[in-house]
C-alpha cells in the first residue's frame, strides 16, 4: 500500500460528504425548475406520473414526468440512503459507492422512492429472520432494487381493485428483497466474479420467474420504449460538474499527482476489486471521474441523447470505478458491442445500443484477466445476448445487461479455460 492512514480516513470522511452532495445538487436544480421552469403544479404532476408509472424497460422518468420530477425523485432516492448508511454507519467501500451511484443513476429511469421501499423492507424482515444485522447486507439490497419495476407493475396494471393491487405489490417487493441475498450468494458461483454486476444476474433470474408467474395468469409483460429524445443542458452541465468534482477532491488528496492511476490498471477487476482499500480513495475518484468523462464523451460524440437510460449507464459506469472498473479493462469489451452493432447494422446513437455498450463492462474483468482480444469476443457475445435477453425478464429487470453478462460469463469463461488445458 502506498497511502497512509491520514489519506485513508480522510478519503472516508469526504466519501460520505460527496455522496450527500449529489443528492443535494439535484433536489436543488429539481426545485429550480419549479420555481423558475415548469411551474409547481407541473412539477408535482410529472412527480405523481413518476410514481404511478409502471416503470419497466425503458420507461425514462425525463420523458413521464418532465426534468423537475425527475431530479426531485432522484434526490429522495439518494436521501434515503444516505440516511440508510449513516444510521447503520456502513463502512464507505468500493461495493457501497458502486451501489450508490447504481441506485442514484436508475432513479432517472426505474426506480422511484415508492416502488424500492418493499424490497427495502424484504431485506429487513430477511436479516431478522436470520437474527443478522441489516447493514451486513444493505448493499445487496440496494442492488436487489433492480426488480423495483415488478412492485410497480403489479400496483398499477389496473385490473384490480387499487388496494389489492398495491398489497400484492407490497407482498412481491418483499419477497424480492428476502430472496435476494442469500440467492446473489450463490449465483456468484455460476461466473466467478467475472461479471461485476453479479446482482443484475440475480435479479434476472428472480424476473425471469415473476414475469413467467404473471404470463402464466394471462398478464401481459412486455418492455416498452419511453425515452426522452432531445439533450438537457442542464444536466449534462450537472453531470460535469460532479465528475469535476471528484477529479479535484481526488487530485487534492493525492496531492496533485495521477501517478498511482498505473496501479488501478494493475487490477484486473474480478470481484471484489475494492479499488478504496487496495489504492486509496483520492486515486479512485480520479478513476471514476475519467471513466464518466468518457462515458458522456461517448454518448454525445456518436450523437447520443443523454435522457435518463444515459445518465443510469453513465452514473453506474462512474460507481464501479471504485469497485473493478477502468479504461485498461472495459475499452476491450466496449470495441466488440460497437463492432457488432455496426455488423447487424444497429444504430449507435439508439438508447438501446447506448445503453449496451456502457453497461456492456460488467465483463470488464474478462478482459483484465484474459487479454484485450478475449474481451473483445466477450464483448461481441454480450451485444448478441443483450438484445435477446429482455423478453424473457419482460423488462421487469432493469440490469438487463447485468442479466446478459452473467450468462456471457458462465458461458465463455469454461471455453477459455477448455482451450488453455489443452495448449
Amino acid at each position: 500500500m502506498h497511502y497512509n492512514i491520514e489519506e485513508k480516513d480522510l478519503g472516508r470522511i469526504n466519501t460520505l460528504k460527496l455522496l450527500t452532495c449529489i443528492p443535494t445538487i439535484f433536489l436543488i436544480f429539481g426545485l429550480g425548475y419549479g420555481f423558475f421552469g415548469q411551474g409547481w403544479s407541473d412539477l408535482y404532476n410529472g412527480f405523481i406520473n413518476i410514481i404511478f408509472s409502471p416503470t419497466i424497460l425503458i420507461t425514462d422518468f425525463i420523458k413521464v414526468g418532465g426534468m423537475g420530477a425527475t431530479l426531485i425523485n432522484v434526490a429522495l432516492v439518494g436521501f434515503l440512503n444516505i440516511y440508510i448508511i449513516n444510521y447503520y454507519e456502513l463502512k464507505i467501500n468500493g461495493v457501497l459507492i458502486a451501489a450508490f451511484f447504481t441506485v442514484i443513476g436508475f432513479s432517472f429511469f426505474g426506480k422511484n422512492i415508492y416502488n424500492i421501499l418493499p424490497i427495502y423492507l424484504g431485506g429487513y424482515l430477511y436479516t431478522k429472520y436470520q437474527k443478522i444485522s441489516f447493514k451486513e447486507i444493505v448493499v445487496v439490497v440496494m442492488f436487489g432494487t433492480a426488480l423495483a419495476p415488478f412492485v410497480s407493475e403489479v400496483s398499477f396494471l389496473g385490473i384490480l381493485p387499487q388496494i389489492v393491487a398495491i398489497g400484492m405489490a407490497l407482498v412481491f417487493g418483499i419477497f424480492i428483497g428476502f430472496t435476494v441475498v442469500p440467492l446473489s450468494s450463490h449465483m456468484l458461483r455460476f461466473h466467478n466474479g467475472y461479471n461485476i454486476y453479479n446482482i443484475g444476474f440475480t435479479a434476472g433470474i428472480i424476473g425471469t420467474f415473476l414475469t413467467s408467474l404473471l404470463r402464466s395468469f394471462g398478464l401481459k409483460v412486455e418492455p416498452v420504449n419511453i425515452v426522452s429524445k432531445e439533450n438537457q443542458i442542464v444536466i449534462i452541465a450537472l453531470l460535469i460538474v460532479i465528475f469535476t468534482g471528484l477529479l479535484i477532491v481526488g487530485l487534492i488528496i493525492n496531492n496533485k499527482s495521477l501517478i498511482q492511476l498505473k496501479r488501478v490498471f494493475e487490477f484486473s477487476g474480478t470481484l471484489v476489486t475494492d479499488f478504496p482499500h487496495l489504492v486509496g480513495y483520492g486515486i479512485t475518484y480520479v478513476n471514476m471521474s475519467l471513466l464518466g468523462f468518457s462515458g458522456l464523451a461517448y454518448v454525445l460524440l456518436i450523437g447520443g441523447v443523454v435522457n435518463g437510460p444515459a445518465i443510469a449507464g453513465i452514473m453506474t459506469l462512474v460507481g464501479f470505478g471504485a469497485l473493478g472498473k477502468h479504461h485498461k479493462n472495459s475499452l476491450p469489451i466496449v470495441v466488440g458491442v460497437i463492432l457488432t452493432a455496426l455488423f447487424f447494422g444497429y444504430e449507435l446513437s439508439s438508447t438501446g445500443v447506448v445503453l449496451a455498450v456502457l453497461f456492456s463492462t460488467t465483463l470488464a474483468p474478462i478482459a483484465g484477466t484474459y487479454g484485450p482480444l478475449i474481451g473483445i469476443v466477450a464483448g461481441i457475445f454480450h451485444m448478441i445476448l443483450v438484445t435477446n435477453v429482455g423478453i424473457i425478464h419482460g423488462g421487469i429487470n432493469l440490469y438487463n445487461n447485468g442479466f446478459a453478462g452473467g450468462l456471457v460469463a458462465g458461458i465463455l469463461l469454461p471455453i477459455i479455460e477448455a482451450f488453455k488445458k489443452e495448449e
